[in-house]
């Protein structure tokens, strides 16, 4: 049985001629990465005994060893990481395998207008994440106590009957909640808005939940941004400004990177 290619991303050959690529063990920790030059289109990739790893096995594991699933995971990551940082990639998700060398070359030749447009579209740029969070309790009470439709409403309410005002401020928690949300949202989007004008591309991703991010306070945004490397700097900036600004009422701000462009590339 033949052995399986695991690819890792895919680099301009240019680029990959003038730095060769360091010694990495491979996805089996036994091979290690190499090149496999496809015209000016060069895939970086490692081999996998499928005698040992078939493609059922992995699917397995995928599905049911977490512990192994994360360790696999992580050095996917950090092996994309690391050769992001040394040339252009399009990077790939996570075992993304190929039944052999041909069918990687097919793959790459039928789609090589589409790479050299993304390569050029990233090459010189980064990508950079911004997630922001918000102690929902703390902003709870500045907008109840300032919002002006929630302060319309109690003003109604007071000029009721004083059996309809019992049943009416029951509805006032509802309008403060709501409204707690609208001026969420109106900060994030003011926030990711005015972060656009710094980056080339800018794109709003799903929240985290509080398992995985492990925070005490809610995720509110999350959003990516591919930004030209001369420009980082005044992003990181911008971002800075609104942490002094908006920390003291229950903001937090935390921008990292730079990723690799998983966002801003994609191959099938």
């Amino acid at each position: 049985m033949s052995d399986l290619l695991y690819l890792y991303g895919l680099i301009p050959t240019n680029e990959a001629n003038d730095q060769s690529l360091p010694s990495v063990t491979g996805f089996d920790g036994e091979s290690e990465l190499y090149t496999i030059e496809v015209g000016n289109v060069t895939a970086i990739v490692c081999d996998i005994d499928s005698d040992k790893h078939s493609e059922e096995d992995l699917k397995d594991k995928i599905e049911n060893d977490m512990e192994w699933l994360q360790e696999k995971a992580f050095h996917h990551h950090e092996t994309v990481l690391m050769v992001s940082k040394m040339y252009t990639i399009v990077p790939l998700k996570f075992c993304t395998l190929y039944k052999s060398e041909d069918s990687l070359k097919s793959s790459v030749e039928s789609n090589r207008n589409k790479l050299q447009s993304t390569f050029s579209k990233l090459k010189g740029n980064e990508e950079w994440n911004l997630k922001i969070f918000c102690n929902d309790k703390e902003l709870r009470e500045q907008v109840s106590e300032s919002n002006p439709a929630i302060e319309e409403k109690r003003k109604e309410i007071s000029e009721l009957p004083k059996g309809r005002q019992f049943f009416e401020k029951k509805k006032i928690d509802q309008l403060i909640d709501q409204e707690l949300e609208n001026e969420k949202n109106r900060i994030c989007e003011e926030v990711h808005e005015k972060l656009k004008e710094k980056a080339l591309e800018g794109s709003v991703k799903k929240n985290w939940g509080k398992d995985v991010t492990g925070r005490q306070e809610n995720m509110a945004w999350n959003s990516v941004f591919l930004i030209a490397e001369d420009k980082v700097d005044d992003f990181i900036e911008e971002v800075n400004r609104y942490k002094e600004e908006l920390e003291s009422a229950g903001w937090s701000f935390e921008a990292s990177g730079p990723w690799p462009p998983y966002h801003f590339s994609s191959f099938s």
